[in-house]
């Protein structure tokens, strides 16, 4: 691999928010990377591994697993059309959507239940 320039795996964990524990064990699970190491055989990433670190940090937070994002990853790396990749993405925002709509509901009940204790003597 060529000796690469960029950020070393701290300053990626502090601009990601991630820890350095979650960095490697995302790049052991092939959702980032391959990622360059310097002359001296340290990891360092580039513009693009952070943004793409970001993507991840994203999907995560919208409650894909690491087998969904593992299978996002195969098919971004894919010689194929951008087909199941957008389908891959519409099934997931068609799940977060019922998600949001099952959080309302909730919502809703817990703003009922507080009207109504809030109002008793």
């Amino acid at each position: 691999m060529t000796a690469v320039t960029g950020y070393a795996p701290g300053e990626v964990a502090q601009r990601t928010g991630l820890s350095l524990d979650t960095l490697r064990y995302y790049e052991r699970e092939g959702l980032v990377g391959p990622v360059g190491r310097s002359a001296g055989g340290q990891r360092r990433y580039d513009e693009d591994d952070v943004a793409w670190i970001g993507i991840v940090t994203c999907l995560r937070d919208a409650g894909l697993g690491i087998a969904d994002l593992r299978r996002f990853t195969e098919l971004l790396r894919a010689e194929a059309g951008a087909d199941d990749r957008v389908a891959f993405l519409r099934r997931r925002r068609t799940e977060l959507l019922d998600q949001v709509e099952r959080i309302r509901a909730a919502i809703d009940v817990l703003d009922g239940k507080i009207a109504h204790y809030a109002t008793e003597p």
